[in-house]
């Protein structure tokens, strides 16, 4: 990645985290209103922390494709809502039992696990009000039915959480290298392509052949994050990852270093990048910023 390339992505995801940081804080229930502590645990898991990568992509699809960032903002606020109900639910002593997420106690550890429930149920509903009713959002009622339908599909048994039950039953199993893509097309892969296609759904006109490349993208870019994830949870470090760093192998997951040795991993990660910028080209220059958060995914340090 160039400086100057490295340069703008830094610029634009920073603005991205701005816009969004405001946008989530505006359609959140206020702290002080009743129920007050679940409104604060809702607030508490979603704000002032995670890296945003999601909406990033929804805001990164829309600017290649010339739709105005404020029609975004409901979009991108519904996609990190899910996301974060999908943490605190992982985190919870029934799931993944962590005490530590985006440097700081787990929702239950802060809350109690009751709350924590909860606080999940009401984001994943509120995600998909913003949708439906998010004033900003200039689209089409059909337009709005589209992006429910997408957001459900990616969120439910199909998608995400089929991901986490999968993940969940192959404790401790060797699976093999379609078996461990299957699960993580559907656990971490199915929002990130879920982020891409809700932005293309608010183009009013756009081709299917450009909307199933960029489906393509994301569905590669979801599948190397997933990678630079395990591979991070073997190299990285807690203060750095802001979760429990070696907590996979601990709980013998099946992961792609694992399965790959860490060299097949990078490698692995590699490949989904440059399948990855093979799906942009029709977009040229539009999709620069695209290619290079591609890049930034499989080079992240958390």
């Amino acid at each position: 990645m160039t400086n100057t390339k490295s340069e703008l992505l830094k610029s634009f995801m920073q603005a991205c985290r701005d816009r969004v940081e405001q946008a989530l804080d505006r359609r959140l229930p206020p702290a002080d209103k009743l129920p007050a502590r679940l409104h604060q645990a809702m607030r508490y898991s979603v704000l002032d922390g995670g890296k945003r990568l999601r909406p990033i992509l929804t805001y990164a699809t829309g600017q290649a494709l010339e739709i105005p960032l404020d029609t975004l903002n409901g979009p991108a606020c519904a996609v990190e809502f899910i996301h974060a109900y999908s943490l605190i639910h992982d985190d919870l002593p029934a799931m993944d039992d962590d005490d530590l997420r985006r440097g700081k106690p787990t929702c239950h550890v802060k809350f109690d696990e009751a709350t924590a429930i909860l606080a999940g149920d009401a984001l994943q509903t509120l995600a998909f009000e913003v949708l439906a009713t998010d004033p900003e959002m200039k689209v089409g009622a059909n337009q709005r039915v589209a992006m429910i339908d997408c957001l459900a599909k990616a969120s439910g048994s199909n998608g995400m959480v089929g991901g986490q039950a999968i993940d969940l039953m192959s404790v401790g199993l060797q699976l093999d290298l379609p078996a461990l893509e299957m699960m993580h097309i559907y656990k971490t892969g199915a929002l990130i392509r879920a982020s891409v296609r809700l932005a293309a759904l608010a183009h009013p006109a756009l081709d299917p052949d450009m909307a199933e490349r960029l489906d393509h993208y994301a569905k590669c870019i979801g599948l190397a994050f997933q990678i630079q994830d395990d591979i991070l949870d073997e190299e990285g470090d807690t203060a750095t990852l802001g979760k429990t760093q070696g907590k996979d192998r601990a709980q013998n997951k099946p992961t792609y270093p694992a399965l790959l040795g860490m060299n097949g991993a990078k490698q692995k990660a590699r490949e989904m990048h440059e399948d990855a910028l093979a799906s942009l080209q029709p977009l040229g220059d539009k999709a620069d910023l695209l290619r290079t958060l591609s890049l930034f995914i499989i080079q992240r340090h958390n």
